[in-house]
């Protein structure tokens, strides 16, 4: 574990910061035992209640376990940790992680799937309105980046009428990591929000009420993106 003292200036913060990265990257095993507060405080130039406040952020987002008169310990982040790690997992040491981006694909997949089935099923005919105006938009976009911010657009009509708060919540969190990389992923998501008869087919499907329809129709769309992921990357890796 390397230990780094802190700026003064940027205490409240830096000292979580440098605890999850040390957790994210592996230099803080899961199992093992923090140093004592004392010890930590004096390592890294803060006070104790510093450094207490950082374990106690650190143990609301499940990466360590402290203890009442005992240790800390680190948790096995990927049995405990939130969904407000995948930022922190998508980059890390300045690159993004090509697995999470997979798996951000991935999920974005199953939940856009079932997001159209429940909207057409609950919705249905409701939406035409809201639909027809997101794909009137998207055609009209040339530019890569405002395509991918338009076709969100269209995914949050759908999110809505499906429903679920879960969904939401979920939803939310993939838009939260996905947003500021929109001008990396462009190239990626350009095979994808490109396709304005595609989403022309899934909004038919929903506001047709036809939910099975509807999750084929978007699974094939969002397929697209998972795709391209693939053919770039087996690019990349190729000598």
């Amino acid at each position: 574990m390397v230990i780094r003292r802190i700026d003064r200036r940027t205490v409240p913060d830096t000292v979580f910061e440098q605890l999850v990265d040390e957790v994210l990257d592996g230099e803080l095993a899961p199992g093992a035992a923090l140093p004592a507060e004392r010890a930590l405080a004096e390592a890294l130039g803060v006070s104790r209640p510093t450094v207490r406040e950082a374990l106690q952020r650190l143990a609301h987002t499940g990466l360590v376990e402290v203890r009442q008169g005992g240790s800390t310990t680190v948790r096995d982040y990927r049995r405990h940790a939130g969904m407000d790690m995948l930022p922190r997992l998508l980059v890390r040491q300045g690159e993004i992680d090509p697995a999470v981006i997979r798996s951000i694909l991935e999920t974005r997949l199953v939940l856009g799937r079932e997001v159209a089935g429940l909207a057409a099923e609950r919705a249905g005919a409701r939406l035409t309105a809201e639909l027809g105006a997101a794909l009137e938009a998207l055609a009209a976009q040339p530019d890569p980046i405002t395509q991918q911010i338009t076709a969100m657009a269209f995914w949050d009509h759908l999110v809505d009428a499906a429903d679920s708060i879960v969904f939401r919540l979920l939803y939310n969190d993939l838009r939260a990591v996905y947003e500021p990389a929109l001008a990396a992923l462009a190239g990626l998501m350009a095979a994808e929000v490109s396709q304005v008869e595609r989403y022309r087919a899934v909004a038919d499907a929903v506001i047709a009420g036809d939910g099975a329809t509807a999750r084929a129709t978007a699974e094939s769309l969002l397929s697209l993106a998972a795709q391209q992921f693939d053919t770039v990357l087996g690019q990349v890796r190729t000598p």
